[in-house]
């Protein structure tokens, strides 16, 4: 039967079958008999033996036997067999089933572990309860036979009779300690999965009864270490069950045991280790306790203890081992209850930093741990430092050879490098960072640990050094001070706008100019090092860090080697530069890494002296090549040229390598080097420089033709050779390069254009070319021709995005004089064409850019462009509101045929065959652009326009008739016809529409001749609200077209502020009035800036709420001078706004704040200490805006701060974005975690928030998985009415659907950490997926198809 198809219909028959083969001599036989009866349990109805207790208790007898059998095929399948048959089997025969298990005494078998290990397998198989849900009816059952027999068992004494009397006792636990034996391991495992399976329905007693036994165990002697770690590990987990009395209870009992002045440091070690897991297991819970605890992990590390312990050493001659435990130990938890309770432990920062720089230079064997007075004049100047840090002439291995024996000083010393870890991760993102303790007290002992013996230690001190190096630049602002940041990124997209770009194919990112200077083509610039800081503080240390480096380069074996070089680029990156003094120190011994062979070295592993590190050869070479591309891109050339003669040779050698991830790392290189020594970085007159480039330029250009070559090496390589080209033209083009070798990469280029692999790459590479190269003889006629073609061949395919760079490459083309001029009428003709169907509403991302290719053309070639084709796809444009750079490429490209005199047809289709049907802004700005770049050759005159405002009929042709001519207007400037009251006249219209359009066609005209237009506006805002209000329309436009225009308004500027700051006082006129004030700051800073922060401290609350709203439109201009003034006042300013009595002008500051952070993140960033916790506090329900509301017979609740805590969430998603390393991580996450049970807006946010927080902090988020997971469960176990309506149904559908995503993102990130052995934390979590994978086994497949779709 196992080998043919199984039947779905067994019966309890088919298993009685079965049973007189259990007992054959043929152990074959034995062994298929209960594969068969493992399928059939599989296999069969649920009900197979439910109500069949005989049959079933026959099967039972029949695994306890084969789990007794001499043959071990036999018994595996046995245990196999367990699970199966626990679901199946009847509820009242699994107490006799327990009971027979433990009591199983295995004869024929010589493994002792089969009757726990088959108890195990039955607890696991057992129906298991969820935290926060009601039990099902088989969970019931099972934790009913768990509390009546095993918990008995396992401790030897009942410990809740059920109301049964008249009990035997159990026979011994099996936790009980054997005098002779000590503790049963196997009992200790079967417990843990006990508690982890059936802990939240164990009742008090219990727990408190399994606590003492664990106790026991720990205080008993004989137990072995590998048992105590075991139970450890269990008390860890039964104490997410605990109940607030019975944790309270263990927290005392557990700091009265250490008072205990006979308690021996063994127990000390345990105890301490015990604490430790819990944090880990509970962290939130545990931390109001830590004022209590902490103490007590921190006396061992005392200054005292450690005296103490120093003078038995030198009675007796030998370490005390178990004092070193002890010390690991304490370390440990210590580092655990930073990590988890960093909140909690702030009252212990300097205890906890003394002790590990304490134990940082501990070693009982040597006089390497100095007095503190020692250490407190580290700080001098370098020499002094040099020398105080052991760094001056000084063999970093020669302790190497010290006879390290039983010597296990080196964890101690490793683990409290961990600590320092752990504070400088959880607090080096506010004071100890700021206030300089860090690199005072911190950085000065990491750097003498430098010549640390012990390998393991000695990578833990350069990985924490090189921490608070990354913190001192996550603090920082911006990229470095340099015109020169392409960096790391590859291509040639460009950006002039200053707000920050999201990655994607979209082609909206990219503005339709081009810009004077492109990226990568000047020097990085000195900026002075700051005065104070942690970068001033990290400053001052780097000679130290250098020269402790260079020697640990030179001298230190492989993966010391690699953690050595990372630290210095980071030291590279946060200090955008930093060596220009210690070049010629680190070259060499940088170039020995990058040159040195990566088969030589093999895999090298500190895994067995306690670390997780390992690295090759290869793996140091890419991290050398990565800081040597870091030197080049922050270092000037008049710096690092002199050292090309050493780079070039060795980075060349690891181009061709083998091993493709060295080859496209040292291609990254090249590239930069490129960048470092061509013009404008370098003169390009230097010989030397000259041979270097041609030798990277012959070397790259051979990879690019070589089709063997690796496919992701071949794309970086042809991004290098496009930047080679374009880096080397110009008036010394053929100085640098000879004429025929660019001509031929050209070529080389264009070939790979057309393969399907490299063609992104190479159209990256031809946008470099053709942005830089601005003479007629560096691009050849039919050069540009076919790649124009190419380029515009390529808008036809689905690749996103390698339509949306193909297209950045063709207005690059297109927008540069020299290969515009190459172009050919047929050229034009076939790119025109095929550039055609792009201007289209359908591809809106790539709309602005086509259009802006089709003007340059148009410009060039009017009578091949300009079609009936094109005029029908501008007026199927115009049905659809644009905006932003869409509406400028769409003007741009209709004034470019209004100026080459062929308008008139596309005027005509504007007029008579779209009109009013399309958008009447668009329409009426086409129009108006037409009108006065085309001027007589359209057909239509303004005299025109303005006979149709007067006699049209409907408000809709008025409408674009006076947005025709406001535009027009705008455009001509002081040759307009139109005087104000043209427009005036129409303000009185009883039309909804009509005033408001002539307010705005108004405005425009204004700003294009304020000086006619002005006065009469600003005389017109005396009267009536109603003509207030309109005015202030024209105001805005004016104000807002006064930036593009050379139209000076010094001399309205103080009239318009009075004007402003009467008239906004009213509701009405509020919103529009401060985006008009908050442009005229923008405009006028020094004048109007410090006035409006007086407005702030009005008694009027819709006055400050103008101001603040004014302040957030004033904070989207990008002037310099503006910056200058603002930043003296933003923080007050924005500090009185949060600060504002009024409930919604706080909500308007939020929305203020985090316009600040987007437009002006380096003046309010450095001070968003002072914000955040203002932020923080609206983000938490305030139960006094709670109300409730009659609404007929019922009562509505109606939260008035609802509101306030959605702006205030989304100011915390904004910082969360772009100033993560500014903000407490705990403090952050509590907010984010409680937000999860707030409105479903709220939690929406919170979703979102973790999401991303799994990349930004992944410790934290895993130590909150049991947070996260209650708040889950009660979503998904949320009921509806009967009577809810459809809009609560998608509700709770979209905060279902949503909450499985982050679960399954969630799982997926920590699923390795959750399934490690060994990590006991997150049990609610583990409990909480196993009851979504059951309940919602559907709607998790779908979320989980979604997420991996979303990837």
């Amino acid at each position: 039967m196992a080998s043919g198809t199984q039947r779905q219909n067994y019966t309890a028959s088919d298993v009685m079958l079965l049973l007189p083969k259990f007992g054959d001599l043929d152990s074959d036989i034995r062994f298929m008999s209960l594969v068969d009866l493992c399928n059939i349990l599989n296999a069969g109805p649920p009900t197979l033996l439910q109500n069949d207790y005989n049959t079933t208790a026959k099967v039972i007898d029949c695994l306890l036997k084969s789990l007794d059998d001499t043959n071990g095929d036999v018994q595996s399948q046995a245990l196999k067999s367990i699970g199966p048959l626990a679901s199946k089997a009847p509820p009242e025969i699994i107490c006799p089933f327990i009971e027979k298990l433990t009591n199983l005494e295995t004869t024929k078998s010589l493994d002792s572990s089969i009757p726990a290990t088959a108890t195990r397998t039955l607890v696991v198989s057992f129906a298991r309860p969820v935290s926060g849900i009601e039990p099902s009816k088989p969970a019931r059952d099972a934790y009913s036979a768990i509390s009546k027999v095993l918990i008995p068992r396992l401790l030897g004494y009942i410990v809740i009779p059920h109301g049964i009397r008249g009990l035997p006792d159990p026979p011994r636990g099996l936790l009980e300690i054997d005098s002779e034996k000590g503790t049963n391991v196997d009992a200790v495992d079967l417990l843990h999965e006990t508690v982890r399976c059936f802990g939240p329905m164990l009742q008090d007693v219990e727990k408190q009864a399994l606590q003492k036994r664990l106790n026991e165990i720990l205080d008993d002697d004989h137990t072995g270490n590998v048992v105590k770690k075991k139970v450890v590990t269990v008390i860890s987990i039964l104490a997410v069950y605990f109940s607030d009395a019975l944790l309270n209870t263990f927290i005392s009992n557990t700091t009265e045991r250490f008072r205990d002045p006979n308690l021996a440091p063994e127990k000390t070690r345990l105890l301490i280790s015990m604490l430790g897991s819990v944090a880990r297991s509970i962290p939130r819970r545990l931390g109001p306790y830590i004022q209590h605890l902490a103490p007590d992990i921190l006396a061992p590390l005392s200054r005292d203890y450690q005296d103490e312990d120093s003078e038995d050493i030198d009675e007796d001659g030998v370490v005390n081992q178990a004092m070193e435990d002890v010390k690991e130990a304490a370390l440990i938890t210590l580092e655990d209850f930073l990590a988890s309770c960093s909140n909690e432990m702030r009252p212990f920062t300097d205890e906890a930093l003394s002790a590990g720089l304490s134990y940082a230079i501990y070693d009982p064997s040597t006089a390497l741990n100095d007095e503190d007075e020692e250490m407190d004049e580290m700080q001098s100047d370098d020499a002094e430092e040099n020398d105080e840090f052991g760094l001056e002439d000084e063999d970093f291995e020669e302790d190497a050879a010290m006879s390290e024996g039983d010597d296990s000083s080196w964890k101690v010393r490793r683990c409290a490098a961990k600590v320092l870890h752990t504070i400088i991760s959880t607090r080096g993102n506010g004071d100890l960072l700021e206030n300089g303790t860090l690199y005072e007290r911190v950085a000065p002992v990491l750097i003498k640990c430098f010549k640390e013996r012990e390998e393991s230690v000695r990578l833990e001190i350069i990985t924490t050094l090189a921490a608070l190096v990354r913190k001192t630049g996550e603090g920082g602002l911006g990229t470095m001070t340099s015109h020169d940041d392409e960096g790391y990124a590859s291509g040639s997209q460009i950006s002039n706008s200053r707000k920050r770009r999201r990655g994607g194919s979209d082609a909206s990112m990219f503005d339709t100019q081009v810009p004077m200077f492109p990226k990568g083509m000047m020097s990085p610039t000195e900026s002075p090092s700051p005065t104070s800081g942690p970068r001033a503080d990290l400053a001052r240390l780097s000679s130290s860090i250098v020269r402790g480096a260079v020697k640990l380069l030179k001298q230190s074996s492989i993966p010391t080697k690699q953690a050595t070089v990372t630290l210095l680029k980071d030291f590279v990156l946060v200090q955008h530069g930093g060596l220009i003094e210690h070049l010629g120190q680190i070259i060499d011994p940088l170039m020995d890494a990058i040159k040195s062979s990566g088969t030589s070295f093999g895999i090298h592993s500190i895994a067995s002296s306690g670390g997780s590190a390992s690295a090759t050869g290869n793996s140091l070479r890419i991290e050398a090549l990565e800081l040597l591309r870091a030197i080049c891109d922050t270092h000037a050339t008049r710096y690092i040229g002199s050292y090309m003669a050493r780079i070039v040779p060795g980075m060349l050698l690891a181009v061709n390598d083998k091993y493709s991830k060295v080859s496209g790392e040292a291609i990254s290189v090249a590239e930069s080097v490129v960048k470092t020594i061509t013009p404008p970085r370098a003169s390009g007159s230097e010989v030397q420089l000259q041979i270097h480039l041609e030798n990277i330029f012959d070397t790259v250009l051979n990879i690019v033709r070589a089709n063997e070559t690796d496919l992701e090496v071949r794309q970086s390589a042809i991004h290098t050779l496009g930047t080679t080209l374009a880096r080397s033209s110009g008036s010394n083009a053929s100085k640098l390069l000879p004429a025929a070798k660019r001509s031929q990469a050209m070529d080389v280029l264009q070939e790979r254009l057309k393969n399907e692999t490299t063609r992104i790459s190479a159209v990256q590479a031809i946008d470099s070319i053709v942005q830089f190269s601005m003479y007629k003889e560096e691009l050849r006629p039919t050069w540009v021709q076919g790649v124009s073609l190419e380029l515009a061949g390529q808008l036809r395919k689905s690749d996103r995005n390698l339509r949306a760079s193909s297209l950045v490459a063709l207005k690059h083309l297109t927008a540069n004089p020299a290969a515009l001029e190459r172009l050919d009428d047929k050229t034009i003709d076939s790119v025109a064409e095929m550039v055609l169907p792009v201007i289209d509403v359908d591809s809106l991302g790539l709309l602005g850019l086509a259009m802006s290719v089709t003007a340059d053309l148009a410009k060039r070639s009017p009578r091949r462009v300009v079609n009936d084709d094109l005029n029908r796809a501008l007026c199927a444009i115009v049905v659809t509101p644009l905006a932003g750079t869409t509406l400028e490429g769409f003007l741009g490209l209709v004034a470019a045929i209004g100026t080459s005199g062929a308008g008139q047809p596309l005027m005509q289709i504007l007029l008579k065959d779209v009109g009013v049907s399309g958008d009447p802004g668009v329409v009426g700005s086409a129009i108006g652009t037409l009108l006065a770049s085309g001027g007589s050759s359209v057909g239509v005159s303004i005299k025109d326009i303005v006979n149709e405002l007067r006699h049209a009929q409907d408000d809709q042709r008025k409408c674009l008739a006076l947005s025709v001519l406001g535009e027009a207007s705008l455009r001509l400037g002081q040759l307009s016809p139109l005087q104000p009251k043209d427009f005036l006249e129409y303000f009185n219209s009883k039309s909804d529409q009509i005033p408001r359009a002539a307010a705005v066609a108004l405005g425009r005209a204004g700003a294009g001749n304020s000086t006619l237009y002005l006065p009469v506006i600003l005389s017109g805002m005396d009267n009536s609200e109603d003509m207030q209000l309109l005015l202030l329309h024209s105001i805005k436009e004016i104000l807002q077209y006064s930036s593009k225009s050379s139209v000076d308004l010094n001399s309205y500027t103080a009239e318009i502020w009075n004007k402003l700051m009467k008239i906004s006082e009213s509701e009405d006129n509020k919103a529009i009035g401060a985006e008009c004030v908050g442009r005229l700051i923008s405009i006028e800073p020094r004048r109007y800036l410090a006035s409006l922060q007086e407005y702030l401290q009005d008694s009027t609350p819709s006055v400050r709420g103008m101001v603040i709203q004014a302040v957030r439109f004033a904070l989207t201009d990008a002037d310099e001078t503006f910056d200058e003034v603002l930043k003296p006042l933003l923080v007050r300013m924005l500090s009185t706004m949060l600060n504002d009595s009024e409930l919604e002008n706080r909500r308007l500051a939020l929305i203020t704040l985090n316009a600040a952070t987007q437009n002006k993140a380096n003046l309010v960033l450095p001070h968003l200490s002072q914000l955040l916790p203002l932020v923080m506090k609206e983000s938490m329900l305030n139960p006094t805006l709670v109300r409730e509301v009659q609404m007929g017979p019922f009562k509505h609740k109606v939260d008035d701060g609802l509101e306030i805590r959605k702006s205030a969430y989304e100011t915390l998603h904004a910082l969360m974005e772009t100033a993560f390393a500014r903000m407490s991580a705990s403090d952050l996450f509590d907010r984010v975690v409680a937000g999860l049970q707030d409105d479903h807006e709220i939690r929406m946010l919170c979703n979102l928030m973790l999401t991303k927080l799994i990349i930004l902090d992944p410790e934290e988020t895993l130590r909150r998985l049991d947070s996260i997971a209650q708040h889950y469960q009660a979503i998904l176990s949320t009921k509806l009415k009967d009577n809810a309506v459809k809009q609560e149904v998608e509700k709770a559908q979209e905060a279902n659907v949503d909450v499985l995503r982050v679960t399954v993102r969630l799982q997926t990130a920590f699923q390795g950490s959750l399934s490690s052995t060994g990590h006991n934390a997150a049990q609610v979590w583990k409990a909480y997926w196993d009851w979504v994978g059951k309940e919602f086994k559907a709607q998790l497949q779908a979320a989980e198809s979604s997420v991996k779709f979303q990837r």
